[in-house]
């Protein structure tokens, strides 16, 4: 068996807005393992500024991982334990070299027969951009729309309270994103003001690491509380358990590359049910092949919930894709087609 790297840039079509400023491109890393003529082919999707395992020794990292692909996967699963989004490829790198073609999870997703239903992501930038992506959501047929929030929020305010005059709560599920935007006091503040407007819940209202204030504001909030960034940087399974059981979130939001791949992802979730935690996936800006791998293993999850799955139509350079989106719908297509 053998393993070889390289590095990649996706370009955006638009600049695009996030809490960790307006990206142009997108690094990341992609790994090939190949053994008697098959080959495999997995993501290490780091997201820089974000990512648990951001730091100067990656590629060196990614670099040792090449050069011991053959160690038993448990023993290389506790050397990466530090380096998230490298395990992140591995996995995928793996079940691909199993599988064969584009597949990771094979199920009735990856056979064309059933869809994953996903959100509609707004990005934040001006008022008039943020409304223009809403209606454009709309007429596509999207039932749950999620919105970045945190950045002005007497506007974002004005947004959400025109859009719940014009769509019931039955008929439109609103989400919101803060990004860690709001302190404490602010984000009790929010909370009452997302309850009156029936907001299905809000993601880091808080910065992550503020365990007793997230903790404090999960306890009373009228709005359901979703931890995302605060999940970064846990890896061990007894300090899991721990956050979960001292926060007692209602929602996590789980995206593989930055919580130790699938099987952090798994960890996350049994702890989250033994508690009655809700839980979905997101994707993180990554290339079609994470996407690609993320989708099947979301299907394989069950959950009968909107996911935050992108659809790879982000990027000007991006990697061939079966994934096909009608309306809310995300679909495997046996055919490939281009991104």
């Amino acid at each position: 068996m053998k393993a070889e790297y390289f590095r990649y840039l996706l370009e955006f079509k638009r600049p695009s807005g996030t809490s960790r400023g307006v990206l142009h491109e997108k690094e990341t890393f992609i790994l090939e393992v190949s053994e008697n003529g098959k080959k495999g082919t997995g993501e290490c999707a780091i997201f820089r500024g974000l990512s648990f395992d951001d730091r100067p020794d990656y590629e060196e990292k990614l670099q040792w991982l090449c050069e011991n692909i053959r160690e038993d996967s448990g023993f290389l699963r506790g050397q990466l334990k530090d380096f998230p989004s490298i395990w992140f490829g591995y996995e995928q790198a793996m079940l691909n070299l199993k599988y064969g073609g584009d597949l990771y999870f094979p199920s009735e997703f990856t056979e064309g027969r059933s869809p994953i239903i996903i959100n509609g992501l707004i990005w934040m930038g001006s008022i008039d951009f943020m409304e223009e992506q809403i209606r454009d959501k709309l007429a596509q047929g999207f039932h749950c729309i999620k919105l970045k929030i945190g950045t002005d929020w007497k506007s974002e305010h004005e947004i959400l309270k025109d859009l719940r005059q014009k769509f019931s709560g039955e008929i439109l599920e609103l989400r919101v994103d803060a990004n860690g935007g709001f302190t404490k006091d602010e984000a009790k503040t929010v909370l009452q003001q997302l309850a009156d407007l029936q907001i299905h819940s809000i993601e880091q209202p808080i910065k992550a690491g503020n365990t007793g204030d997230m903790a404090d504001l999960c306890a009373g909030t009228p709005t359901p509380i979703a931890l995302d960034e605060e999940l970064i940087g846990i890896t061990d399974f007894n300090e899991k358990k721990k956050l979960l059981e001292t926060i007692r979130p209602q929602y996590i939001i789980l995206k593989p590359a930055l919580v130790g791949g699938f099987a952090g992802s798994d960890e996350w979730i049994s702890l989250a049910e033994q508690q009655n935690t809700g839980w979905w996936i997101t994707s993180a800006l990554e290339s079609n092949i994470g996407l690609n791998a993320i989708a099947q293993y979301t299907f394989t999850k069950k959950s009968p919930m909107p996911q935050g799955l992108g659809t790879g139509a982000l990027f000007v350079n991006n990697f061939e894709s079966h994934l096909d989106l009608q309306g809310e719908w995300l679909r495997f297509k046996t055919k490939v087609q281009g991104s």
